[in-house]
């Protein structure tokens, strides 16, 4: 208990929230670097999964295709980044890195999300002459919206933890917090920085929960289904 005390009274004291290697700092940077990531990874991997869980084709194969991601390790691609051009790109290697990470379940479970929407519910908005896009928008994607919501809200949470490896690659974030408790064997500020990153990790998944409840369209569309059956 005594480590968690001194972390406490790391937390505590002003002077390490300050400056340009203060805790308020270096939150910035891990959620700008974390934000960029996921928001790039939903571009890539959303449309694509929803436009071919709406087709019923091809799906299967870019999910596997975007598996073998989870196979890579993320420092290993951060590492051969580094061996590039890109390493003098500021954040971009470890941008990419995380993309990579976060675009596996965000494809899986937008695509699985769509596939497992009822069959019947989508002929009979088809025989009530939905067009494509009408079945998609006010059928397939509200039925779809919790496992899409379950991929989103993982790929946050993996995207932000893993973040914390920037700071191998001598970029900002909460990893500094870490490493420079490493470097001066400072374990109260190594299990602080540990602290803020699990933190902000719960909070985004507490969020991201929050606003999965309440943007969910088929709070407003409770009558939907039976009106289409």
């Amino acid at each position: 208990m005594g480590v968690v005390a001194d972390a406490w009274t790391w937390l505590a004291t002003g002077s390490n929230w300050s400056g340009e290697s203060g805790a308020w700092h270096r939150l910035g940077e891990h959620v700008y670097v974390s934000g960029v990531a996921l928001l790039v990874a939903c571009a890539i991997a959303l449309p694509v999964a929803l436009w071919l869980g709406h087709l019923g084709k091809g799906g299967a194969l870019a999910v596997n295709i975007s598996n073998v991601g989870r196979a890579i390790p993320v420092f290993a691609v951060l590492a051969l980044f580094m061996l590039t051009p890109l390493r003098t790109a500021g954040y971009l290697p470890t941008i990419v890195a995380l993309v990579l990470f976060a675009v596996p379940p965000l494809l899986t479970n937008a695509y699985v999300g769509m596939r497992e929407v009822d069959r019947s519910v989508v002929e009979a908005a088809r025989g009530m002459g939905m067009s494509g896009g009408q079945v998609f928008l006010r059928v397939e994607l509200p039925l779809a919206y919790p496992l899409l919501m379950t991929g989103l809200r993982s790929a946050a949470v993996q995207v932000v933890a893993t973040a914390t490896i920037a700071s191998m690659v001598g970029q900002g974030g909460l990893g500094r917090i870490i490493t420079a408790g490493f470097n001066t064997y400072n374990t109260p500020q190594v299990v602080a920085g540990a602290l803020l990153a699990a933190g902000l990790a719960l909070l985004v998944e507490g969020a991201l929960a929050a606003c999965a409840r309440v943007m969910d369209p088929r709070r407003r569309r409770r009558p939907t289904r039976a009106a289409l059956v």
